[in-house]
């Protein structure tokens, strides 16, 4: 099986976490045989001026790499300010045309594996009518969660699903919110993500992690982009109200600022520890320190924090929002708050601080959200896509790539 993968999501030397739980699921799909290679279409921007921020981040973006075995090139593709959301599908695959029809004479491809909606997957649906190849998509949070409140891309989404052999969906909240929009039952189903469970995983010896990073207080972990959809702030409020707990907030982000003075305006300066970016490979440290993880998100797929806190065996305090009722359902798994309120994450931490599980308990519930099973799960749909593509005729190949197309 040769297997393209589309994704705007997928990481690069300047973003390096910028969908890797993407990386990750695409390098548990393949099987002895099989071929991937990856394309990755970044927007196009002038300047590699630090100044432009994360805009300047695209000008540095690599054009071609070679991540965990796989090639992955990034080709540019326009982005229009105001207008782009609407546009934003016929220019990406306008843009990816060319690039796709030169990987095609060295790689020709079975199927196109899209990640992410919009404008991912209805480029990706446009591309495969072009190429006559089967196309999968995968929902991964706001793509079924935000973008479809707005009527012309709930359409095109919609007309999507309906042309894919198979839409994913991470939690069973995305697909039954794809369901009640109009996509047929029949057309999406669930596929989990996983979680490293080498790399994430208990500490040998907790007390001396501890004594190590200088933790001798109850400690709450917050990891995440600073950004107001990750709820930060919430928690900074919540262990205001909770003398003598700690918070490590790990990210950095546009937020960085006012979080920090949140935290001085409400005298908890000396208890929040921003730790700013934190590489993958550090972060099971400090899963493993923590008493517990917050996450205070608004809306979610499944948050890539919450399986790799309970492989670490910390359990939760989390939102319920989107897939999050859907991890933390069980007593090991930690604590779902009431709303997402200071009060509410407050109470749950409090509440959870207080009768802590077992942390073998909960890793052993986090081993459920295993990759290779998730790889399992998926390939299976990709073998199925390739199986039941019927080829146009020769005649019926010609396709424009227009509007029309939806």
């Amino acid at each position: 099986m040769k297997i393209l993968v589309l994704s705007s999501l997928y990481p690069n030397a300047v973003q390096r976490r910028h969908g890797i739980f993407i990386e990750h699921r695409v390098g548990h799909v393949a099987r002895p045989g099989d071929e991937v290679r990856v394309v990755a279409p970044v927007p196009w921007f002038p300047s590699a001026d630090p100044r432009f921020g994360r805009y300047a981040e695209f000008a540095n973006a690599p054009h071609a790499a070679v991540r965990r075995g796989v090639t992955v090139t990034y080709p540019r593709y326009p982005v229009v300010p105001k207008i782009g959301m609407i546009a934003a599908p016929w220019l990406m695959a306008a843009a990816l045309y060319r690039h796709i029809a030169r990987i095609r004479r060295e790689f020709n491809f079975d199927v196109i594996d899209s990640y992410y909606l919009y404008p991912d997957g209805v480029a990706a649906s446009l591309l495969a009518r072009k190429f006559d190849r089967p196309f999968v998509m995968s929902a991964l949070g706001t793509d079924v969660s935000l973008i479809p409140h707005y009527r012309a891309e709930r359409a095109m989404i919609l007309a999507a699903i309906d042309r894919a052999s198979a839409t994913t969906a991470v939690a069973a909240a995305l697909r039954d919110e794809l369901i009640a929009i109009g996509a047929a039952p029949g057309k999406v189903c669930v596929v989990e993500h996983g979680v490293d469970l080498v790399l994430f995983s208990p500490p040998a010896d907790r007390m001396a992690l501890r004594r190590r990073m200088g933790i001798t207080a109850p400690t709450v972990l917050s990891v995440g982009h600073l950004i107001d959809r990750k709820g930060h702030d919430f928690a900074i409020r919540a262990i205001a109200t909770l003398p003598d707990v700690r918070l490590m907030i790990a990210g950095d982000g546009p937020r960085g600022g006012a979080l920090r003075a949140l935290a001085a305006k409400l005298g908890v300066a000396g208890r929040v520890d921003f730790l700013g970016h934190v590489d993958q490979h550090r972060l099971p440290d400090l899963y493993g320190a923590a008493d517990l993880t917050a996450s205070c998100s608004d809306r979610e797929g499944i948050a890539n924090v919450l399986l790799e806190s309970l492989a670490c065996g910390t359990p939760l305090v989390a939102t319920p929002v989107w897939g999050s009722p859907e991890v933390v359902r069980v007593p090991e798994a930690g604590v779902l708050t009431a709303d997402r309120s200071d009060a509410a994450i407050a109470e749950g931490i409090a509440r959870l601080l207080a009768d802590l599980p077992d942390r073998g308990a909960t890793r052993t519930y986090g081993e459920r959200y295993d990759w290779r099973e998730t790889g399992r799960q998926h390939r299976a749909l990709l073998a199925a896509a390739i199986a039941g593509h019927v080829p146009k005729a020769p005649r019926e190949q010609k396709v424009t790539m227009t509007r029309g197309m939806l």
